[in-house]
This record gives C-alpha cells, sequence and structure tokens, in this order.
C-alpha cells in the first residue's frame, strides 16, 4: 500500500452531539470505516508479533535461494 491513509482532520465525519452541545457519537462514511477497520487489524496484527525473531533481508534472500534450489542465481520478485 502506497497510499496516505487520511488524518483524524481529513475524515469525513459527522458528529451527534447532546442536548449540550458534547459530542457523543460520529458518523463515518462506511468505505471510511471499513478503511479504518483494516488498519487497525493490520496494527493488533503488528503489535502480536512484535516480539517474534526477525530475519534479515540477506537472510532471507538466501533461504529464498536454499528453498527454491538456486544458489548463485538472482532471484526476481513478481
Amino acid at each position: 500500500m502506497d497510499h496516505q491513509r487520511p488524518t483524524t482532520s481529513q475524515l469525513n465525519v459527522q458528529y451527534i452531539t447532546d442536548p449540550t452541545g458534547e459530542k457523543t457519537a460520529v458518523i463515518v462514511p462506511l468505505r471510511e470505516f471499513e478503511e479504518l477497520m483494516e488498519d487497525f487489524e493490520d496494527l493488533a496484527a503488528i503489535a502480536e508479533r512484535r516480539n517474534e525473531p526477525t530475519t534479515s533481508h540477506k537472510d532471507f534472500v538466501a533461504e529464498l535461494r536454499l528453498a527454491d534450489g538456486r544458489s548463485r542465481r538472482p532471484i526476481h520478485f513478481p
């Protein structure tokens, strides 16, 4: 994903207020809500995996080459 998500001030939202003018709820267009939920789920997955071991890019490419049976040929990613 290369596109930027809107900031809170850029979202197309409407507020529901109580009789004193206090904001009590928000209406968000469905498409924006779905995008926000997708982002939230992505962040939750990242948080759950934050303590997992990592692999360097160099080691990852080496593992791919071994799994593919190639030792020196370049790997082309689709």
